[in-house]
């Protein structure tokens, strides 16, 4: 009735227009109360609801967990980095949390492949929104900074268990914080590595970098930055000529291409040799295939009796993806005289490749060369059995004495006791006809079978008595070396009141050339898992002589809580005290340490969390600022002439450091801001990315930050992080992680020909320059290329770069004034060396070097002897 048009329906009377009107009016005022009610339904409408609307033939990601500005941001750069290949995969970001403005600021710059949606992987409704079904991949992302690690680690596994059971075949990369909780992924049904599944632990990696940094100072910063998108600009002016060397090795990433045709055949110095001097690339791995597509392993330097088959997956260093195409498109035939490595491309040589493709028919897809003097048969066989019957018959027989092969329990450090892992000289009544010996352990070259006599002449009934049983079982544990996969050196539980020692007993006990921890924790702060910090300084390719005493120095009931992770592993010492003191410093002798970690378990404060690392940076400054005896001193031998605890039995104890700020020293920082307290000659801005400050290019801090980087790095490449796990955990396996889930740590395992074959791997090392087996090199005019091909074709060593001092281009290699080194990552063909340069290699197992090492040693003693007395 209160239709405004044409007029068709009207009202005729005085009294009907009268109504009309009044009628309007009271209808428009009734509709303008309803419209806040109205806006307010609009306005409800979520701003990131909806549903994800894939394209056909456009993959997609999904990203949950901890997303904040500082995630999310760092994650999209490494992503997104234009060294990589054209990534053609859009982005999308579910939490239950709408974003902050920066949050949504880092959402608009990248509008056009990253998309956002308020909701929570736990509903599956939401799930269904994502279409998770059809994503490529999920990545769950943990909150590093944590106030409750194994809160944040369960919360991130019930996230995977709800994305599984909503599709199974979903690949899930997660983040943890603690190693411990890995194991609980193990219990999800649909979790299967073979899928692509994935876990990160960030307690692993962390403590696996500096561990690797023990044994070779720098190191983590140079794997820190292989793993990371960077790029290298051009050498500014203003920069200094060692910040150039640094900042083009940190340029270098990690990247896997298919070697073309022409490398079929080689062996692996071969193909690393081409590789880096014709195509200025550095090969450090290969995936060796299986019988089974999903058996394949990653093979770091091998040794020259592999060959390279068609199609062999490599691992290289470079600049970017592009450079590590000419690895694809090198072709003998057409760029064997090529002396500019950018012209490299795909060139039409039909006939060569025709001709290659028929030769790799012939080629297996792995060649071996096969030991022709050792039976096949008795490859596998276990040596345990025939040792025990070897030791059986010597019992019985001498005269019907019992074998003089008695261990003596292990003692405390510095009380004069034996070493709980004996070595070869301690048995002074060994059968003859047991296996022989290297290192202590049963050598798998020798044909320990033959010992064993026929299965007819053995007793029925073996008559022995108590001690006689006692013996057997004594010998059988000194089999036990190495842990049940053979990667790690193994030694009977210890209690931890046998590693203790207090300040005195500290002082007089020598210690040289170890590695001290330096733990700041509260006896109920979250563990960090101290023992894969340990774990890769007991890898088995080094010998038990090599093995680095650790000393923990920190809180006690702490240390009692990680005890139970570490009472199989050797060499270990602990003294209570405070890092912070100078008189626990001293009395670990901490000038003469190998290096000082400085560790902290504690919590980042609520109110100021930039405060965390206060104790850490005070420890280190406290290092730095004391002084020490300039002392020479020799250690005595015990007057049996067995090894202690220490090593070997006679070494000559290097001199140790004047000044504090000598000490080899890595930090762990939980801010990266607060690198900038470390060195206080140090004038980097406060701002300046961690990468590029002084403490980090030359090792001495490592930040949890570092590793953000790995989980874009694994979901393009899912054999990243097992390559990374292979160079950094000393060699865990899927079956010792298996092992290591029951929770009772490290089983011992007998020395079998297949657990012995596991210490035949290679291992980070760092070789000087001014003396040993590449003192050529240190001469002036010396170049890299040539050091590294007569490393590899003559040594087996594969270099992959240098530690040098930051002054040593103005002093030519002669004495630096500086102390700092710093690293330089992969470099160029035509790069100078110094005398002072210090190499990082990976260097193959030597099985005999452990009686050639003591023997040198006692050498050296007796060189030094003379001297002394004279």
């Amino acid at each position: 009735m209160s239709t405004v048009g044409y007029g068709d329906i009207f009202c005729k009377t005085v009294l009907g227009k009268f109504f009309i009107v009044f009628y309007i009016m009271g209808g428009l005022a009734m509709f303008a109360s309803y419209l806040p009610e109205i806006f307010e339904l609009i306005g409800t409408r979520p701003k990131y609801g909806g549903e994800y609307k894939s394209e056909k033939g456009k993959k997609h990601i999904v990203v949950c967990g901890h997303i904040t500005y500082e995630s999310v941001n760092s994650f999209l750069t490494d992503f997104l980095h234009e060294d990589r290949e054209d990534v053609d995969c859009e982005i999308v970001f579910i939490n239950r949390k709408l974003p902050d403005l920066d949050l949504e600021g880092v959402f608009k710059r990248n509008f056009t492949i990253v998309e956002f949606f308020q909701g929570s992987v736990m509903d599956p409704k939401d799930l269904e929104r994502v279409q998770i079904k059809q994503a490529d991949a999920c990545l769950v992302l943990a909150n590093k900074y944590s106030h409750d690690p194994d809160a944040e680690d369960a919360a991130s596994i019930m996230r995977v268990i709800s994305i599984k059971n909503f599709c199974e075949e979903i690949r899930v990369i997660i983040q943890l914080m603690q190693y411990h909780n890995k194991a609980y992924l193990l219990n999800i049904p649909s979790w299967d590595w073979k899928r692509g599944d994935d876990v990160i632990c960030l307690a692993e990696l962390k403590l696996g970098f500096i561990a690797q940094s023990c044994l070779a100072p720098g190191f983590s910063t140079m794997m820190a930055n292989l793993f990371a998108m960077r790029s290298f600009k051009s050498s500014s002016t203003t920069l200094n000529m060692w910040q150039n060397d640094y900042l083009r090795g940190s340029g270098m990433e990690m990247y896997t291409e298919t070697l073309s045709k022409a490398f079929n055949g080689l062996t692996f110095p071969q193909a690393a040799e081409l590789c880096f001097t014709k195509l200025e690339l550095l090969l450090i791995a290969i995936e060796v295939k299986g019988d089974d597509l999903h058996d394949n392993q990653i093979a770091i330097n091998p040794k020259p009796v592999i060959k390279l088959a068609s199609n062999t997956q490599g691992f290289f260093m470079a600049q970017s993806a592009e450079e590590v195409k000419r690895v694809f498109f090198y072709c003998k035939h057409c760029h064997e005289d090529v002396t500019d490595p950018s012209t490299i491309k795909k060139c039409k040589c039909k006939n060569y490749d025709e001709k290659l493709e028929a030769d790799a028919i012939k080629d297996s897809v792995l060649v071996r060369k096969e030991n022709p003097n050792v039976d096949a048969s008795s490859q596998v066989k276990p040596v345990g059995a025939p040792m025990l019957m070897n030791t059986l018959k010597a019992l019985q027989n001498k005269d019907g004495k019992n074998s003089p092969t008695q261990s003596k329990k292990p003692g405390r450090l510095g009380s004069g006791g034996a070493s709980p892992v004996s070595t070869p000289g301690h048995r002074k009544g060994r059968d003859l006809r047991s296996p022989k010996m290297v290192d202590g352990i049963p050598s798998s070259r020798s044909n320990s079978h033959a010992a064993l006599p026929p299965v007819d002449k053995l007793p029925l009934v073996v008559p022995l008595g108590v001690d006689a049983m006692n013996s057997v079982v004594e010998v059988e544990q000194q089999q036990k070396r190495f842990d049940s996969t053979g990667m790690f050196h193994w030694c009977p539980d210890r209690s931890i009141e046998e590693c203790i020692l207090d300040r005195n007993q500290a002082a007089m006990t020598v210690l040289n050339g170890h590695v001290v921890v330096c733990l700041f924790a509260e006896p109920e702060s979250p563990l960090i898992g101290l023992r894969n910090l340990v774990m890769p300084l007991r890898a088995s390719n080094f010998h038990y002589h090599e093995l680095k005493h650790v000393v923990i120095l920190g809180n006690l009931d702490y240390i009692k809580r990680e005890w139970r992770n570490l009472h199989n592993l050797p060499k270990i010492s602990i003294l209570e005290g405070s890092p912070l003191s100078r008189a626990d410093l001293r009395a670990v002798n901490v000038n003469l340490c190998d290096m000082c970690t400085i560790l902290s378990a504690k919590v980042a404060g609520i109110e100021d969390p930039t405060l965390a690392d206060k104790e850490a940076i005070l420890a280190s400054l406290n290092i730095k600022a004391m002084h020490f005896d300039d002392t020479l001193g020799l250690l005595q031998s015990q007057s049996d002439g067995r090894d202690s605890q220490l090593g070997s039995p006679l070494v000559m104890q290097r001199k140790g450091s004047v000044y504090g700020a000598n000490v080899p020293m890595i930090t762990e920082l939980i801010n990266d801001s607060n690198v900038q307290f470390l060195d206080q000659d140090d004038d980097d801005d406060p701002d300046t990315e961690l990468y590029l400050t002084q403490p980090f290019a030359c090792g001495t801090a490592f930040a949890v930050s570092v590793l953000d980087s790995i989980m874009s790095t694994t979901y393009f490449n899912d054999n990243a992080l097992t390559l990374i796990r292979t160079l950094i955990t000393g060699g865990a396996t899927p079956e010792l992680e298996l092992i290591l889930a029951e929770g009772a740590g490290l089983r011992g395992g007998y020395s079998t020909p297949e657990t012995l074959a596991n210490r035949d791997r290679p291992r980070v090392a760092q070789i000087g320059l001014f003396e040993g087996p590449l003192a050529q090199f240190g001469k002036t005019g010396s170049k890299y290329g040539d050091l590294f091909v007569y490393s590899l074709k003559n040594l087996g060593m594969l270099c992959i770069g240098l530690y040098r001092f930051r002054d040593a281009h103005e002093n030519q290699g002669q004495a630096s004034v500086c102390t700092k080194r710093f690293v330089i990552t992969n470099p160029a063909n035509d790069f100078s060396l110094y005398p002072t340069d210090l190499l990082f290699v990976l260097q193959q197992f030597d099985p005999k070097a452990g009686n050639e090492n003591r023997n040198r040693q006692k050498t050296r003693w007796s060189a030094v002897s003379r001297e002394a007395e004279a």
